[in-house]
């Protein structure tokens, strides 16, 4: 029977939290869903074992991919290989919270010719705990892909647990930028908005998790190739959403400086944040309001206090 859900799992070295992953999606029903993996290996065995003691609720479909390195290469290559007609993505340290399965099944059954479902989500410490959420500046409802993309050129405000998307329109996209080791989702949701319609859910049904070996805290360290990486998602799509609404440009523009400042800053070299926050103050009052929205920097950067804060992190 064709699976109404592809869960495309990429796998590197995930043996420290893939057990609470898998066991939140198997929480649910998951009949229907196939759940494929792809390991690039390196940790003997031990994430494949993990998975194995799931597959009596889970319908694991194993690939090791010693060859294949980048996170968004498997994700491709899933999709590539994929059954379902619909997607979604689930890491190897994140967690589908109460009410996720059901928000898969309507989403299926309601989506229609929408290119991606988004909703809020929650972020997690290293223990799975609640350290605050990760709001989104969409109403919820169905949206203009082009109306929501000039919102989100701002900022990604998307957990990566919490799209579904068609393969069909992931394909026409051209998929996932190897090339972006950081910002190749944010890339993804452009590309898709930019192709149909947005559904953006109420609730948050999955759980992002923070943690000190995390792609964005290992990787944020080449600050230059960081802000790269931030910088070549806007000059690929700017060009297709001007004119954005009043300050939208220079709003992405500060967002960069500030993501770039704060990933220095949890180095240990704070120097940047005050031309970061020079570069806020030039957008005015109204601005610094709009930028707070569209940017959901307050949560972002909070829950990350909290667990430095407790030694989590």
């Amino acid at each position: 029977m064709t699976p109404w859900l592809s869960v495309i799992l990429p796998i590197h070295k995930g043996a420290a939290f893939l057990d609470a992953t898998l066991t939140s999606a198997a929480a649910g029903d998951c009949s229907g869903m196939e759940f494929l993996f792809y390991d690039s290996g390196q940790d003997g065995g031990a994430s494949h074992a993990i998975a194995m003691r799931h597959a009596d609720r889970l319908n694991i479909i194993w690939t090791d991919t010693p060859e294949t390195g980048p996170w968004t290469a498997k994700i491709n290559r899933g999709v590539a290989q994929a059954r379902g007609a619909h997607i979604t993505m689930l890491h190897q340290d994140d967690l589908w919270l109460a009410g996720h399965h059901r928000a898969l099944a309507d989403t299926v059954k309601t989506m229609g010719d929408a290119a991606l479902s988004i909703g809020p989500s929650r972020l997690i410490g290293s223990r799975g705990q609640n350290v605050g959420p990760w709001r989104m500046p969409f109403t919820p409802g169905r949206h203009k892909g082009r109306d929501l993309a000039a919102t989100l050129i701002v900022q990604n405000t998307i957990a990566v647990p919490s799209p579904i998307f068609r393969r069909d329109t992931f394909l026409a996209v051209g998929g996932m930028d190897d090339a972006l080791w950081y910002t190749a989702d944010w890339d993804l949701y452009l590309k898709l908005a930019l192709a149909g319609d947005v559904l953006v859910r109420d609730g948050a049904t999955t759980g992002f998790r923070l943690h000190g070996q995390s792609l964005t805290m290992t990787g944020s360290r080449d600050i230059a190739d960081f802000r790269a990486q931030n910088q070549f998602v806007l000059d690929r799509h700017l060009p297709a959403l001007r004119p954005l609404p009043k300050g939208g440009e220079a709003r992405a523009m500060a967002s960069v400086a500030v993501n770039c400042a704060l990933a220095e800053a949890s180095r240990g070299r704070p120097g940047g944040l005050a031309r970061a926050i020079a570069q806020v103050a030039t957008l005015g009052p109204a601005g610094w309001r709009r930028f707070l929205r569209e940017t959901s920097l307050y949560d972002r950067v909070a829950a990350r206090v909290r667990l430095k804060l407790a030694g989590d992190m």
